[in-house]
């Protein structure tokens, strides 16, 4: 690793493509072992709190899923990789008064929670787009302190967004509450593909569980994401830039 001339170390162009590899790996081992097909599980890099340089580094690798949680941060760093073909991810809470920038410049948007932002979502999702790409987001673990909604309510939540014009239901998120026993884990994940499996329908498949990251996603995909999440594993220890 090099330093950046700040308290934390760079990694370099070589570590990440180790990085990127290792995962890429470790998601090909955990689709083998649960009885996953090959290539059923696609990976979103979360490149939250890291540069564009490390993002363009993954990308040469052939990475080019980003997933990113603040607005303010993403924006400049889409600017500053628009000459890449990336397929960009908001993952993190939404506020109202930032939807506009994410309907024009995202491709998916992971945590819808309220039929409020679903609409504006709608409405500022450039016409002659492809419509945006939308997960509900399920607090499967009931936390006072996450974002989602809770399972009792996605059935009417996801049966209107549907209708909204502009929009694509995909699927379901969740992040559940942290554990470092695979069982435990693999329970929370199998709530919300249950829930999945209760709520699909032939007018409304969804095909997405959007679930796991560096330190469950092999309990995730046991239990059947379709994405998994990955920051850390990639990336290293998450720290501001700037």
């Amino acid at each position: 690793m090099v330093s950046d001339g700040q308290s934390h170390p760079r990694i370099t162009v070589a570590e990440h493509v180790q990085s990127l590899a290792a995962v890429r790996a470790r998601i090909a081992e955990a689709e083998r072992r649960f009885g996953r097909a090959a290539g059923a599980v696609s990976l979103i890099a979360v490149s939250k709190g890291f540069p564009p340089a490390d993002i363009r580094a993954l990308a040469a690798a052939g990475q080019l899923a980003f997933g990113e949680s603040y607005l303010s941060e993403a924006a400049p760093k889409m600017t500053a990789l628009a000459d890449l073909s990336l397929e960009w991810h908001f993952l993190g809470p939404l506020q109202a008064n930032k939807t506009r920038l994410i309907a024009e410049r995202f491709a998916w948007v992971h945590s819808v929670d309220r039929l409020r932002i679903a609409e504006r979502l709608s409405a500022q999702r450039p016409a002659g787009t492809p419509p945006l790409q939308i997960c509900v987001q399920v607090n499967i673990s009931g936390e006072a302190t996450k974002s989602g909604i809770a399972p009792d309510q996605a059935s009417a939540l996801l049966r209107v967004v549907a209708r909204l014009p502009r929009l694509l239901v995909r699927g379901l998120m969740t992040i559940p509450a942290p554990s470092s026993d695979f069982e435990t884990q693999y329970r929370a994940f199998r709530r919300l593909a249950d829930l999945r499996d209760r709520l699909a329908s032939p007018d409304l498949p969804l095909d997405t569980l959007s679930m796991g990251m560096s330190a469950d996603l092999e309990a995730a995909i046991a239990a059947g994401s379709t994405c998994v999440r990955v920051g850390t594993a990639l990336f290293g220890v998450r720290a501001s830039f700037g």
